[in-house]
């Protein structure tokens, strides 16, 4: 039965829908309306998890007990354009592959390069989603947030510590909760943006097992320790589904979970899969890749758990 707490509607025992198709469940969950919904959330539960798509995101099977909100209600996806800035302003539970398409067919470049990245834009700032063809720190101008007390902090781009796969905002102030984000993109072609959108999903979908339950790439590309025969020098930032599949990674498997035939670095689940499965999966393949090249792989997806 979904109960009311400072008019804030929270759902007891609700799943955490991920892209993964599996693991525990939320204790609490809220579905705030507003900014002040949010704040009031805070008052709640200072520890809160936000949980945005759940593209990047792994839950344990025994679930979490802080209060988790999601940024999904309707005025938490909202979108806008500022007529006198020319900035685009997505709140932060606004979905990222619609804002692409909205952009490239109003003739607005800057997003197209992130064709295929499923995310919120909340969630996308927060870990500086990107790929191959670029990331979301190229066009972020200004992020709007709360920190744990409820209060309102606005950040210039230039304040932001973005670098590959991090902005520091999950750190900053005991963790800042990204409200809205202001973008700077500049008008073009809207045929020249389509083609470029169709190239970047071409070669996703020819790259990737798009089709299967997964979080995407698993793990950060590492940067080299020390020189590798036939993949990189030292201090070069190396393919991690390369070491992976180097490593004999490929098609092995714990339970459902199984590292996936076409691209390395994805853990697909299947029929049978628990979240453990895909944990321990996760740290044979460090383990395995460790053992042959000296290459400490960093995990991309995130792990919810009673014990982190």
């Amino acid at each position: 039965m979904i109960g009311t707490v400072a008019d804030i509607s929270i759902q007891p025992d609700a799943p955490i829908p991920t892209w993964f198709g599996i693991g525990g469940r939320a204790e609490r969950l809220a579905r705030p309306e507003s900014v002040e919904q949010l704040r009031r959330c805070l008052e709640i539960d200072p520890a809160l998890r936000v949980l945005g798509d759940g593209a990047n995101l792994l839950v344990d099977d025994d679930g979490v007990g802080e209060l988790v909100v999601s940024l999904a209600s309707t005025p938490m996806t909202s979108l806008d354009r500022d007529e006198d800035t020319g900035l685009v302003v997505a709140m932060a539970g606004a979905n990222l592959p619609k804002l692409i398409v909205q952009t490239v067919r109003l003739g607005l470049a800057g997003l197209e390069s992130l064709a295929g990245i499923p995310a919120t834009i909340g969630g996308a700032v927060m870990m500086n989603a990107g790929g191959a063809f670029g990331q979301i720190a190229d066009v972020v101008a200004r992020v709007n947030a709360l920190d744990r007390q409820g209060r309102l902090v606005t950040l210039e781009r230039v304040d932001i510590d973005f670098s590959y796969r991090h902005s520091g905002l999950d750190t900053r102030e005991g963790g800042l909760i990204v409200t809205s984000v202001e973008l700077s993109l500049r008008q073009a072609d809207p045929e020249k943006l389509r083609d470029r959108f169709k190239e970047v999903m071409a070669y996703k979908k020819a790259s990737q097992p798009m089709a299967e339950n997964s979080a995407g790439c698993v793990f950060k590309n590492p940067t080299l320790p020390r020189d590798l025969d036939g993949i990189g020098p030292k201090g070069k930032r190396a393919s991690a589904g390369m070491l992976i599949d180097r490593a004999g990674c490929k098609g092995l498997a714990v339970g459902g979970a199984q590292v996936s035939d076409v691209h390395a670095n994805f853990i697909v689940t299947r029929a049978g899969a628990l979240a453990r499965h895909v944990i321990e999966l996760m740290a044979d393949v460090r383990r395995r890749v460790a053992d042959r090249f000296g290459v400490t792989l960093e995990p991309e997806v995130v792990v919810w758990s009673r014990r982190a």
